[in-house]
């Protein structure tokens, strides 16, 4: 179904979309990661970063075809609805929404973290009071609002504010390159890499790394409200990630080059900062420096966590068109939002903010649950080029038959890295919600809906038992990723996983078929065509 015949408003410009994509990137990630990512890596974060940046490229590259494509509101729901039936539809909008709702409350806490300078009573001892829960769960409600009346006030709200927010980052690096830079701290303490490599890449999903890049998808989120999604979408997406590219790497750099000796006598694991930047400027005399940073510590997260309570509402909201939750869940208000959807979103992210009252503790689970819904990009981008060659691709990428494995193989290297105790937490309460779904749809009485029918549970069945092998690689796979029953050693457990990934990703493609949602839309676009 369209976005204007569902009554959403197309009305988001290309700009509107690079600061949706760079409003979710440019978050309380840049905040806390650097530092986040020093303590597991050490001065090697810096490499940590690159292999974070260029692995998301990669998977952005891919969903870019499928947002020119497919410019649909929730597009991490729709696309598998295309490439292989309701099944894979439903797994995915489930993890999606794990991932997403966990967002808009992570970056609350960010904010609350940082505004504890000016009001100590909000952050205690690592995590947030009662009194700061509180104003998190008020600054939900504000999202909430922002959202409610429209995407055209959501845009005319997060540009100029993400704006705002590249700006202040780019301030930091400038300032700190210019003043205070110490050569020696890149080999302080054990080296540039104290760790040895299997930190590097454990700080990817761990050090909030994987955590501030995964915003980009937000233009795909919000493509059925875009003037011209099929030009627009797939520029947004690719130019966020070089410019997050970018702003990551200087911060990092800058972070590591600019700690005062006192900070890192300890060791890279013992630097604690509660207010990573803003500390860091006050050490180095720059008031000035630390004053901006402190706002902008409380304007940028909530700027992302706007965004993503957007883009929240838009994954629920999609499921409804995809027939397998409530249709309330797809109710349009006379601003055309889904204000239902945006009520669930709410709800969700207070639940999330009480398991996990700081930022270092929900991180990884948000990192482990966005890019396991990365994986089927892949997948269906090259299911879809066999199912449906006259599908119009404005962004048609070259070589997809290389790059389409690649991408799915660093999903489920990131998945690995990010280690059993998160994993398993993740992937249980995806299974247990896709049940919740069979079991809704199997009690009713419209036949369309039944998720479970020989052929839907057939183009699914690679994916349950990729879930299941994936566990088993993080249970058993090497203790240098917190394996609790290490049995491969470093590094051939990457190289088992690597070789795994491929034989999923080929029987996934394999397992595709060109389902009725496909063969809709090609009756729609034959009917356009003439």
């Amino acid at each position: 179904m369209s976005a204007h015949a569902s009554g959403l408003k197309r009305e988001l410009s290309f700009l509107d979309l690079l600061m949706a994509s760079m409003g979710g990137i440019i978050g309380s990630g840049w905040l806390f990661g650097s530092m986040y990512g020093a303590n597991i890596a050490g001065p090697a974060a810096i490499v940590s970063w690159i292999i974070g940046g260029i692995a998301v490229l990669v998977i952005g590259l891919v969903f870019a075809e499928l947002g020119g494509a497919l410019p649909q509101a929730g597009g991490i729901v729709r696309y598998p609805q295309y490439s292989h039936g309701p099944f894979v539809s439903v797994i995915m909008g489930m993890a999606a929404i794990v991932a997403y709702a966990s967002v808009p409350p992570i970056e609350a806490l960010a904010a609350i973290q940082y505004g504890a300078y000016y009001f100590p009573g909000l952050f205690v001892n690592g995590s947030a009071t009662t009194l700061g829960l509180f104003v998190a769960a008020l600054l939900m409600v504000l999202f909430f609002f922002l959202n409610y009346y429209g995407v055209k006030a959501f845009a005319r709200i997060n540009t100029p504010w993400t704006l705002l927010k590249v700006a202040i980052p780019s301030l930091a690096i400038i300032v700190i390159l210019i003043t205070t830079v110490h050569g020696g701290n890149f080999s302080a303490q054990g080296g540039f890499m104290p760790y040895g490599a299997s930190s590097v890449l454990s700080a990817v999903p761990l050090g909030g790394i994987v955590f501030s890049y995964l915003g980009f998808r937000q233009a795909l989120d919000l493509a059925g409200e875009a003037k011209n999604p099929q030009r627009d979408v797939p520029r947004a997406v690719i130019t966020a990630i070089l410019i997050g590219i970018v702003i990551y790497v200087l911060l990092q750099v800058v972070f590591i080059g600019a700690l005062p000796a006192s900070d890192i006598a300890g060791g890279w694991a013992k630097l604690s900062l509660s207010s990573p930047f803003a500390d860091l400027a006050l050490a180095l005399g720059l008031g000035w420096l630390s004053v901006i940073l402190f706002a902008d510590a409380v304007w940028s997260p909530t700027g992302t966590g706007n965004v993503y309570f957007a883009s929240t509402s838009r994954i629920a909201y999609a499921l409804s068109q995809n027939r397998y939750t409530p249709k309330g869940l797809g109710r349009i208000n006379l601003a055309g939002v889904p204000w239902v959807a945006l009520i669930v979103t709410f709800i969700l992210g207070l639940l999330f903010l009480l398991p996990f009252p700081a930022w270092s503790k929900l991180v990884g689970i948000v990192s482990s649950a966005t890019v396991f819904t990365y994986m089927i990009g892949p997948v269906a981008a090259a299911t879809l080029r066999r199912t449906m060659p006259e599908l119009h691709r404005p962004f048609t990428l070259q070589g997809l038959g290389f790059w389409s494995p690649v991408a799915f193989v660093i999903g489920s290297l990131i998945i690995y890295w990010t280690g059993w105790a998160l994993d398993s937490v993740i992937l249980l309460v995806v299974l247990i919600l896709v049940l919740a779904v069979a079991v809704y749809t199997a009690a009713s009485a419209d036949a369309d809906k039944a998720i479970l029918s020989a052929k839907n549970l057939g183009a699914g069945t690679w994916l349950i038992v990729y879930m299941l092998v994936m566990l088993a690689m993080t249970r058993f796979g090497s203790s240098n990723f917190g394996a609790p029953n290490p049995v491969i050693a470093f590094p051939l457990d990457l190289v088992v996983v690597i070789i795994v990934s491929l034989a999923f990703y080929y029987w996934g493609v394999a397992s595709g078929y060109r389902t009725v949602d496909a063969e809709n839309h090609g009756k729609e676009e034959a009917v356009a065509g003439k």
